[in-house]
């Protein structure tokens, strides 16, 4: 049975060369896509301050989005309109 050869190519170096990306480095190549796709935020210091982790941040959120759609929703446009129009 003969014994695989290992690649030199599958193997990292210790250093690299610019003459080893023939097509030249970029920094931040990939950078717009990320912030197009990414779903992470960067609080202000003092905003993290009072979180003390993710979990806190999120059930905080949720609550807030649960008291906005209870207040917002408390009379419909149409209904506000009605009772202007009868002076209720």
């Amino acid at each position: 049975m003969k014994k695989v050869k290992k690649n030199d190519k599958d193997e990292l170096r210790n250093e690299y060369k610019r003459s080893d990306f023939p097509r030249g480095l970029v920094r931040g190549k990939y950078v717009e896509r990320l912030n197009r796709s990414s779903n992470i935020v960067v609080l202000k210091p003092d905003v993290a301050k009072a979180f003390p982790n993710e979990e806190a941040v999120n059930s905080t959120l949720e609550s807030l989005i649960k008291i906005a759609q209870k207040t917002t929703r408390l009379t419909s446009p149409s209904t506000r309109s009605k009772k202007k129009q009868y002076g209720a």
